[in-house]
């Protein structure tokens, strides 16, 4: 097991403490910039088990099957307001577009110290803050009766660097989206709320549902994360997992309303706007988690984890 002594370190300590262990015993592997890992074949190994087992646990309830990549349309991104309401966690592709005589002034500037990065223009790509945002615009339209639920799966960014290995700026997120009528969301959410912690809770991560808010930037998102919380919009599956100082999200219900459904005008049948809820876990933070919990070899996990990950 790891040793909990990091609890009693103040935070960024613990933090540290236990980014060494992971580094130490190969788990991660640095990059050179706070938030950003390579990872081990074990870790691998054991986030891809967490996800199939959330497949297998799940299989009950029928899906489309979606991957997404890391980046998408800026014309997608735009049409959301996650410009207004996260500016400080969105991340930009840009590129170089010009010819000859602008690329000798740009290695200038890059070899006098200078910030070449100004020369760069901006592509049609955004990284991806959500993995949903990309499954919306492909709903654009009138929905069966049955509505839409998708697994989906996608590398997301949020440019928050931090020495928390858990506050990653590249991670994965499993989600499980509906889109429907404001029922069929509310249900969703109502069955992954229980089903999320059961799958969680079989793998001896004994997590606290808490009600949430997203981070919400400026003045004005004070406002809107008391709205969200005042709503019951959002629920976190918490545990301890660098510090029991402050647990750690690893998984999330969203209720998103009729938001999307605007957005990307998607309706329902009877011509109503149609709600959308997801759950998300964050894979990486789900195999910290089983980590910190059941030590550094998976090989000495207790057996019914080992058994139920098909380890």
């Amino acid at each position: 097991m790891i040793c909990n002594s990091t609890t009693a370190l103040p935070l960024t300590a613990a933090y540290q403490a236990f980014l060494d262990q992971l580094t130490e015993a190969g788990l991660f592997i640095p990059q050179g910039v706070q938030g950003v890992y390579g990872f081990s074949g074990a870790f691998e190994d054991v986030l891809q088990a967490f996800d199939r087992f959330t497949m297998r646990r799940s299989a009950h309830i029928p899906s489309e099957p979606m991957h997404f990549p890391g980046v998408l349309s800026r014309e997608v991104y735009l049409k959301t307001s996650h410009i207004e309401n996260f500016p400080d966690l969105m991340g930009s592709v840009h590129s170089f577009v010009g010819r000859e005589r602008e690329h000798a002034g740009m290695l200038a500037k890059r070899q006098q110290g200078e910030e070449w990065t100004q020369d760069l223009s901006p592509s049609q790509l955004m990284l991806t803050p959500a993995g949903c945002y990309q499954l919306y615009p492909t709903a654009t339209g009138t929905l069966t009766e049955q509505g839409r639920t998708v697994k989906l799966v996608s590398s997301v960014f949020r440019h928050e660097p931090s020495v928390d290995p858990c506050r990653m700026q590249v991670f994965r997120m499993r989600e499980y989206v509906r889109i429907g009528t404001p029922d069929q969301a509310l249900e969703h959410r109502r069955q992954w709320l229980a089903l999320g912690k059961d799958i969680l809770t079989e793998l001896g991560l004994g997590v606290e549902v808490v009600l949430a808010n997203d981070p919400f930037f400026g003045r004005g998102g004070r406002v809107m994360a008391a709205s969200q919380k005042e709503q019951d919009l959002k629920h976190e599956f918490t545990i301890a997992v660098a510090t029991s100082e402050k647990p750690t999200a690893i998984g999330s219900t969203n209720c998103h309303m009729d938001y999307f459904g605007k957005t990307f005008d998607i309706k329902t049948p009877d011509g109503a706007t149609a709600h959308s809820a997801c759950i998300g876990f964050g894979l990486e933070r789900v195999t910290l988690a089983l980590f910190k919990h059941h030590g550094l070899d998976p090989d000495h996990w207790p057996q019914e984890v080992k058994n139920a990950l098909a380890l």
